[in-house]
């Protein structure tokens, strides 16, 4: 709860306007699946991923529709960032506060020194609002299109939108 109350409080501290709703916990995209049907709020569910380089210098979040898959070596190829792997549960606290299966670009409130760089994918840009988890896989935070961007204006971190696929 602790971690959704800082979500909602950022956004709220910057009159960003958005939806939610609670569910049972939903660590993967299949789970959550059900309940972002049941719920019908014509929104489209991100999966993302949260990589690092080969060093281990460099953090990634990566954001795509929750339909498609993705593959490493394919990411490695469309990112340019040189060799990625997954990111560890000690890194995924350390820079986006956050635990397995909450991962959202909701966790860049949590980091202010806007270490990760936000990648996401092209298509998105076409969908009126998206869904995320608010850092805690209990609910779903569903945003217009707009009020993301002035969500990502806000935060700070680097992004950009590319095709993944």
């Amino acid at each position: 709860m602790k971690r959704r109350k800082i979500v909602f409080d950022y956004l709220d501290r910057h009159g960003i306007r958005y939806d939610w709703y609670e569910h049972p916990e939903a660590p993967t995209v299949e789970i959550a699946r059900r309940y972002w049907e049941e719920h019908g709020d014509g929104s489209t569910p991100c999966k993302n991923l949260f990589l690092r380089n080969h060093k281990g210098d460099r953090h990634y979040l990566v954001c795509f529709h929750f339909e498609r898959q993705l593959a490493i070596r394919d990411l490695e190829q469309r990112l340019h960032q040189g060799k990625l792997s997954f990111a560890s549960e000690q890194r995924m606290e350390r820079w986006l506060g956050l635990r397995p299966g909450s991962v959202s670009p909701f966790g860049l409130v949590n980091d202010p020194g806007n270490h990760v760089h936000l990648f996401l994918d092209a298509r998105l840009r076409d969908c009126p609002a998206l869904a995320f988890h608010p850092n805690d896989d209990r609910a779903t935070v569903v945003i217009a299109q707009d009020e993301f961007r002035r969500y990502l204006d806000c935060v700070g971190n680097s992004h950009e939108w590319i095709d993944l696929y």
